[in-house]
Protein backbone atom coordinates (compact mmCIF):
# COMPACT_ATOMS: atom_id res chain seq x y z
CA UNK A 1 0.00 0.00 0.00
CA UNK A 2 0.65 3.64 -0.49
CA UNK A 3 2.12 5.76 2.18
CA UNK A 4 0.68 8.84 3.12
CA UNK A 5 3.38 10.58 1.56
CA UNK A 6 3.46 9.02 -1.32
CA UNK A 7 -0.47 10.10 -2.35
CA UNK A 8 -1.21 12.56 -4.85
CA UNK A 9 -4.80 13.39 -3.75
CA UNK A 10 -4.70 16.47 -1.38
CA UNK A 11 -6.17 16.46 2.12
CA UNK A 12 -8.39 19.23 3.00
CA UNK A 13 -9.67 19.57 6.73
CA UNK A 14 -13.23 19.74 6.80
CA UNK A 15 -14.84 21.41 9.74
CA UNK A 16 -15.53 24.91 11.50
CA UNK A 17 -13.67 24.61 15.17
CA UNK A 18 -10.96 27.45 14.63
CA UNK A 19 -9.31 25.62 17.32
CA UNK A 20 -9.22 22.67 15.61
CA UNK A 21 -8.39 24.23 12.43
CA UNK A 22 -5.37 26.23 14.06
CA UNK A 23 -3.77 22.60 15.22
CA UNK A 24 -4.32 21.03 11.96
CA UNK A 25 -2.78 23.97 10.14
CA UNK A 26 0.78 23.14 11.54
CA UNK A 27 0.16 19.49 10.03
CA UNK A 28 1.94 19.79 6.79
CA UNK A 29 -0.27 16.76 5.49
CA UNK A 30 -2.94 19.66 5.44
CA UNK A 31 -3.30 21.35 2.37
CA UNK A 32 -6.41 23.27 2.31
CA UNK A 33 -9.80 23.51 4.63
CA UNK A 34 -13.95 23.78 3.96
CA UNK A 35 -16.45 24.46 5.80
CA UNK A 36 -19.95 24.86 5.47
CA UNK A 37 -23.17 26.31 7.27
CA UNK A 38 -24.07 22.95 8.95
CA UNK A 39 -20.63 22.68 10.57
CA UNK A 40 -20.54 26.31 11.73
CA UNK A 41 -24.33 25.95 13.39
CA UNK A 42 -22.70 22.69 14.96
CA UNK A 43 -19.93 24.08 16.15
CA UNK A 44 -21.68 27.34 17.80
CA UNK A 45 -20.99 29.61 15.18
CA UNK A 46 -23.02 32.52 15.37
CA UNK A 47 -21.56 35.66 13.33
CA UNK A 48 -20.24 34.29 9.70
CA UNK A 49 -17.72 37.17 8.84
CA UNK A 50 -16.29 37.65 12.13
CA UNK A 51 -15.55 33.17 12.25
CA UNK A 52 -14.59 33.83 8.42
CA UNK A 53 -11.47 36.50 9.89
CA UNK A 54 -10.39 34.37 12.46
CA UNK A 55 -9.93 31.45 9.86
CA UNK A 56 -8.31 33.89 7.46
CA UNK A 57 -6.18 34.65 10.09
CA UNK A 58 -4.98 31.14 10.58
CA UNK A 59 -4.77 30.22 7.42
CA UNK A 60 -3.80 32.68 5.27
CA UNK A 61 -2.33 31.40 2.10
CA UNK A 62 -3.80 27.51 1.42
CA UNK A 63 -7.33 27.15 -0.06
CA UNK A 64 -10.45 28.07 2.48
CA UNK A 65 -13.67 27.16 0.91
CA UNK A 66 -16.73 29.46 2.53
CA UNK A 67 -20.48 28.37 1.28
CA UNK A 68 -23.10 31.16 0.46
CA UNK A 69 -26.36 30.28 2.38
CA UNK A 70 -29.04 32.55 0.49
CA UNK A 71 -31.54 30.13 -1.70
CA UNK A 72 -32.01 33.18 -4.58
CA UNK A 73 -29.60 33.16 -7.53
CA UNK A 74 -29.31 36.92 -7.14
CA UNK A 75 -28.63 36.52 -3.21
CA UNK A 76 -26.20 34.18 -3.52
CA UNK A 77 -24.38 36.10 -6.57
CA UNK A 78 -23.96 39.35 -3.70
CA UNK A 79 -22.50 36.76 -1.02
CA UNK A 80 -20.26 35.34 -3.22
CA UNK A 81 -18.68 38.31 -4.85
CA UNK A 82 -18.58 39.70 -0.98
CA UNK A 83 -16.91 36.18 0.20
CA UNK A 84 -14.45 36.21 -2.71
CA UNK A 85 -13.39 39.97 -1.25
CA UNK A 86 -12.24 38.36 1.94
CA UNK A 87 -8.87 36.47 0.73
CA UNK A 88 -7.29 35.59 -2.50
CA UNK A 89 -7.37 32.15 -0.95
CA UNK A 90 -10.92 31.76 -0.88
CA UNK A 91 -13.36 29.77 -2.94
CA UNK A 92 -17.21 30.42 -2.65
CA UNK A 93 -19.22 27.67 -2.27
CA UNK A 94 -21.97 27.55 -4.23
CA UNK A 95 -24.78 24.51 -4.03
CA UNK A 96 -25.19 23.35 -7.48
CA UNK A 97 -29.22 23.67 -6.82
CA UNK A 98 -31.08 25.80 -4.24
CA UNK A 99 -33.94 24.25 -2.47
CA UNK A 100 -36.23 23.91 -4.85
CA UNK A 101 -34.18 22.10 -7.43
CA UNK A 102 -32.98 25.08 -9.71
CA UNK A 103 -29.61 24.51 -11.36
CA UNK A 104 -27.11 26.91 -9.94
CA UNK A 105 -25.11 27.15 -13.36
CA UNK A 106 -25.66 30.78 -14.63
CA UNK A 107 -24.87 32.24 -11.64
CA UNK A 108 -21.63 29.79 -11.67
CA UNK A 109 -20.16 30.69 -15.18
CA UNK A 110 -20.85 34.43 -14.12
CA UNK A 111 -19.03 34.04 -11.25
CA UNK A 112 -15.99 31.88 -13.11
CA UNK A 113 -15.81 34.09 -15.73
CA UNK A 114 -15.66 36.75 -13.40
CA UNK A 115 -12.63 35.23 -12.35
CA UNK A 116 -14.24 33.62 -8.85
CA UNK A 117 -12.75 30.52 -7.48
CA UNK A 118 -15.41 28.94 -7.13
CA UNK A 119 -16.29 25.55 -5.47
CA UNK A 120 -19.50 24.02 -6.84
CA UNK A 121 -20.83 21.36 -3.92
CA UNK A 122 -23.29 18.72 -2.79
CA UNK A 123 -23.46 17.09 -6.00
CA UNK A 124 -23.96 13.90 -6.62
CA UNK A 125 -24.91 12.46 -10.31
CA UNK A 126 -22.53 12.88 -13.32
CA UNK A 127 -24.91 14.76 -15.41
CA UNK A 128 -24.59 17.37 -12.57
CA UNK A 129 -20.65 17.18 -12.72
CA UNK A 130 -20.83 17.71 -16.58
CA UNK A 131 -23.35 20.59 -16.88
CA UNK A 132 -20.83 22.40 -13.71
CA UNK A 133 -17.93 21.70 -15.91
CA UNK A 134 -19.62 23.00 -18.94
CA UNK A 135 -20.11 26.87 -17.50
CA UNK A 136 -16.92 27.04 -15.82
CA UNK A 137 -14.15 29.69 -17.01
CA UNK A 138 -11.06 27.75 -18.84
CA UNK A 139 -8.73 29.54 -17.06
CA UNK A 140 -10.19 30.37 -13.58
CA UNK A 141 -9.32 27.73 -10.80
CA UNK A 142 -12.43 25.55 -9.13
CA UNK A 143 -13.41 22.97 -7.20
CA UNK A 144 -16.06 20.48 -7.85
CA UNK A 145 -17.41 18.52 -5.15
CA UNK A 146 -19.04 15.27 -5.43
CA UNK A 147 -20.43 13.77 -2.05
CA UNK A 148 -19.04 10.37 -2.73
CA UNK A 149 -19.95 9.47 0.72
CA UNK A 150 -23.28 10.19 0.61
CA UNK A 151 -23.32 8.22 -2.88
CA UNK A 152 -22.04 4.95 -1.32
CA UNK A 153 -24.62 6.16 1.62
CA UNK A 154 -27.37 5.44 -1.09
CA UNK A 155 -25.94 1.59 -1.35
CA UNK A 156 -24.34 2.79 -5.06
CA UNK A 157 -20.51 2.42 -5.29
CA UNK A 158 -18.90 5.90 -5.31
CA UNK A 159 -15.94 4.75 -7.06
CA UNK A 160 -16.76 4.48 -10.78
CA UNK A 161 -18.98 7.60 -10.40
CA UNK A 162 -15.69 9.43 -9.24
CA UNK A 163 -13.50 8.07 -11.50
CA UNK A 164 -15.84 9.38 -14.51
CA UNK A 165 -15.92 12.86 -12.96
CA UNK A 166 -12.37 12.74 -12.97
CA UNK A 167 -12.36 12.29 -17.13
CA UNK A 168 -15.07 14.59 -17.25
CA UNK A 169 -13.43 17.49 -15.68
CA UNK A 170 -10.43 16.81 -18.17
CA UNK A 171 -11.73 19.57 -20.23
CA UNK A 172 -11.27 22.08 -17.86
CA UNK A 173 -7.69 21.55 -16.60
CA UNK A 174 -7.70 24.50 -13.49
CA UNK A 175 -10.90 22.51 -12.25
CA UNK A 176 -9.81 20.55 -9.29
CA UNK A 177 -12.62 17.52 -8.15
CA UNK A 178 -13.41 17.16 -4.51
CA UNK A 179 -13.90 13.52 -3.12
CA UNK A 180 -16.59 15.00 -0.13
CA UNK A 181 -18.37 13.53 2.42
CA UNK A 182 -16.05 10.43 3.29
CA UNK A 183 -17.14 7.72 5.52
CA UNK A 184 -13.71 6.24 6.67
CA UNK A 185 -10.18 6.72 5.96
CA UNK A 186 -9.73 4.07 2.92
CA UNK A 187 -11.94 6.44 1.35
CA UNK A 188 -8.52 8.59 0.98
CA UNK A 189 -6.44 6.11 -0.75
CA UNK A 190 -10.17 5.43 -2.75
CA UNK A 191 -10.11 9.12 -3.88
CA UNK A 192 -5.95 9.13 -4.16
CA UNK A 193 -6.18 6.06 -6.98
CA UNK A 194 -9.35 6.84 -9.37
CA UNK A 195 -7.12 10.29 -9.38
CA UNK A 196 -9.45 12.67 -7.29
CA UNK A 197 -7.48 15.95 -6.95
CA UNK A 198 -8.68 16.40 -3.23
CA UNK A 199 -10.88 14.71 -0.76
CA UNK A 200 -12.13 16.85 2.39
CA UNK A 201 -11.62 14.86 5.59
CA UNK A 202 -13.26 15.56 8.95
CA UNK A 203 -11.46 15.30 12.59
CA UNK A 204 -13.30 11.73 13.38
CA UNK A 205 -11.19 10.72 10.48
CA UNK A 206 -7.99 12.59 10.54
CA UNK A 207 -7.39 11.28 14.08
CA UNK A 208 -6.94 7.75 12.30
CA UNK A 209 -3.78 9.16 10.23
CA UNK A 210 -1.74 7.45 12.54
CA UNK A 211 -2.73 4.04 11.86
CA UNK A 212 -1.91 4.04 8.29
CA UNK A 213 0.33 0.74 7.66
CA UNK A 214 -0.27 0.28 10.94
CA UNK A 215 1.30 -3.56 11.60
CA UNK A 216 -1.93 -5.80 11.94
CA UNK A 217 -0.82 -8.37 14.34
CA UNK A 218 0.25 -5.53 16.78
CA UNK A 219 -3.71 -4.09 16.10
CA UNK A 220 -5.13 -6.85 16.92
CA UNK A 221 -2.93 -7.64 20.12
CA UNK A 222 -4.23 -3.92 20.99
CA UNK A 223 -7.68 -4.97 20.09
CA UNK A 224 -7.32 -8.13 22.53
CA UNK A 225 -6.00 -5.85 25.30
CA UNK A 226 -8.52 -3.52 24.93
CA UNK A 227 -11.57 -5.89 25.64
CA UNK A 228 -9.73 -7.51 28.32
CA UNK A 229 -9.10 -4.12 29.82
CA UNK A 230 -12.36 -2.29 29.54
CA UNK A 231 -13.94 -5.99 31.12
CA UNK A 232 -11.60 -6.02 34.03
CA UNK A 233 -12.48 -2.10 34.55
CA UNK A 234 -16.49 -2.82 34.66
CA UNK A 235 -16.09 -5.35 37.04
CA UNK A 236 -17.92 -8.07 34.92
CA UNK A 237 -18.37 -11.33 36.36
CA UNK A 238 -19.66 -14.71 35.31
CA UNK A 239 -20.08 -17.71 37.68
CA UNK A 240 -19.14 -20.92 36.20
CA UNK A 241 -21.29 -24.14 36.65
CA UNK A 242 -19.48 -26.03 33.95
CA UNK A 243 -16.13 -27.46 33.87
CA UNK A 244 -13.69 -26.81 31.15
CA UNK A 245 -13.97 -29.20 28.91
CA UNK A 246 -10.97 -31.74 28.50
CA UNK A 247 -8.65 -32.17 25.28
Amino acid sequence: MKTLEELKVKIFADGADPRLIRALSLNPLIEGFTTNPTLMRKAGVTDYESFATEILKIVPYRPVSFEVFADELEEMEEQALEMASWGTNVNVKIPVTNTRGTFTGPLVRRLSKAGVQVNVTACMGLDQVKAVADVLAPGTPAFVSVFAGRIADSGRDPLPIMAEAVRILEARPKARLIWASPRELLNIFHADAVGCHVITVTADILEKLSLVGKDLAEYSQETVRMFYRDAKSAGYHIRVKLKVLDG
